[in-house]
């Protein structure tokens, strides 16, 4: 079992910056890929980047390609996702994933986090 905890979201105004956290605790987090998602009201829950277990292999979702940055360290049992010159379409719940195969992280994965808001105000 892997236990995840987002934190870091928050009210921001188009054009700023959030970083959020993601703190795993339970089997090494260092053996798994790391992934971000994010669900916004009315819609599906969609993939918004991912990265390997070690950290030398990332993917992100086209529309935050440029602007969003993942990353972990495996020291700190602790996953990052930075988001610079957000857009009030980036409002949504975001949820951080784990899982042992990283090329599932695009649509699914096996342990989530509970979820943190994050609103982008225009």
């Amino acid at each position: 079992q892997v236990q995840l905890v987002e934190s870091g979201g928050g009210l921001v105004q188009a054009g700023g910056s959030l970083r959020l956290s993601c703190a795993a605790s339970g089997r090494t987090f260092s053996s798994y890929a790391m992934g971000w998602f994010r669900q916004a009201p009315g819609k599906e829950r969609e993939f918004v980047a991912r990265i390997s277990s070690a950290g030398g292999r990332t993917g992100y979702a086209e529309s935050v390609k440029g602007r969003f940055t993942i990353s972990r360290d495996n020291a700190k049992n602790t996953g990052y996702l930075q988001m610079n010159s957000l857009k009030p379409e980036d409002t949504a719940v975001y949820y951080c994933a784990a899982d042992v195969i990283l090329s599932r992280l695009s649509t699914e994965a096996d342990y989530w986090g509970q979820g943190t808001q994050v609103t982008v105000s225009s």
